[in-house]
C-alpha cells in the first residue's frame, strides 16, 4: 500500500500547527520535491525558519526527525511515479522539478563521496580476491561502468547478468565482495542474489537508495542515491558517476599497481591495433 498523501498527514494535526509549521506545511504542500531531495537547511531556508522548526514540524507529522519524514514523502513521489506508464503520463521534460530531481540524484553521489563511502568500498574492492558485481536491468548501466574501469585496472572481475546468477556465483567466496546495484522497485533477482552472497560469507557493497532498500540490512557497507526519473524510467546518472568515483578512489589508492596495468593494456591495444588512430 502507498503512503497517505502528506497533505493527509498535515490534515490530521492542522489544528496544532504554530504560524510558523503553518507556513512550513504551505511550502511543503507547494513543493513536495524540496522536503523529498533538500536538506533541512534548504526548506529552512527557503520558508525563512530555523533547523529545529522544521524538526519540530516533522516531529508533529509523526515521525523521529526530518529524515523520517523525508524518507515517507520520497516514497511517496516514487510510488507516484514508479512505473513507467504512470511517468509517460506525467510532466514535462526539462521541467523544473525534474531539474531539481536530477540535481538531487547527482549531488547524493558526491554526499556519498564526502562520507568517505567510496574510499571504503575501494579499500575492499582492493583486498578482495574477486569482485562480483551484480545488477538488475534498469541499474546496470552503473555495474558496466564499475565493470568495464575495473577491469582496466585489476583482474578478477566479474559482471553478473540475470540469467547467469546461480551459475556464476557459485564460486563467490568470504575472500571476494559483491558490489550491488538495486533501486526502487528492486529487482527480485538481484536481491535474491545478494542475499544468497551474504548466506555464502562474501561480504557486500550495495549501492542502493535507503536505509528501507532489502540490501541495506544485508551489509554496513552501502550508500543512498537519489535516482531520479527522466521521463518513463529511472536515470542512470547517479549510478554510473558512482562507479566511476569509486574506479577513481581504487586508482588513487592503488597509484603504480593501477598504472601499470593500464600501460600494459594500452600496449596491447596498440599491438592487436584495437582503435583506428
Amino acid at each position: 500500500m502507498s503512503p497517505a498523501p502528506t497533505s493527509d498527514l498535515i490534515a490530521a494535526v492542522s489544528d496544532q500547527l504554530t504560524p510558523t509549521e503553518r507556513r512550513i506545511a504551505e511550502a511543503v504542500l507547494d513543493e513536495p520535491t524540496l522536503l523529498a531531495f533538500g536538506t533541512v537547511s534548504d526548506l529552512a531556508t527557503r520558508v525563512g525558519t530555523s533547523r529545529p522548526s522544521i524538526v519540530r514540524f516533522a516531529t508533529k507529522l509523526g515521525f523521529d526527525g526530518y529524515s523520517g519524514l523525508q524518507t515517507y514523502v520520497r516514497r511517496g513521489l516514487s510510488d507516484q511515479l514508479a512505473r513507467p506508464r504512470d511517468r509517460i503520463r506525467s510532466g514535462e521534460l526539462g521541467s523544473e522539478s525534474q531539474r531539481a530531481e536530477i540535481g538531487a540524484g547527482i549531488e547524493s553521489v558526491f554526499e556519498a563521496a564526502d562520507r568517505g563511502r567510496f574510499r571504503e568500498f575501494a579499500d575492499r574492492i582492493e583486498h578482495a580476491r574477486r569482485v562480483w558485481i551484480v545488477s538488475g536491468e534498469s541499474s546496470r548501466a552503473g555495474g558496466h561502468t564499475l565493470y568495464s574501469g575495473l577491469r582496466m585496472v585489476r583482474s578478477g572481475v566479474h559482471l553478473v547478468a540475470d540469467p547467469d546468477i546461480a551459475r556464476d556465483l557459485a564460486d563467490a567466496g568470504p575472500d571476494d565482495v559483491a558490489v550491488v546495484f538495486s533501486f526502487y522497485r528492486y529487482r527480485r533477482s538481484t536481491i535474491a542474489a545478494a542475499e544468497a552472497l551474504a548466506s555464502m560469507g562474501t561480504p557486500l557493497i550495495a549501492i542502493t537508495d535507503g536505509p528501507l532498500s532489502p540490501l541495506a540490512s544485508l551489509t554496513d557497507l552501502w550508500c543512498a542515491l537519489k535516482i531520479p526519473a527522466v521521463g518513463p524510467f529511472d536515470s542512470s546518472l547517479p549510478a554510473v558517476a558512482a562507479a566511476e568515483l569509486i574506479v577513481a578512489q581504487f586508482c588513487h589508492d592503488l597509484t603504480d599497481e593501477a598504472r601499470e596495468r593500464i600501460d600494459r593494456t594500452e600496449a596491447l591495444w596498440d599491438t592487436t591495433r584495437t582503435f583506428s588512430t
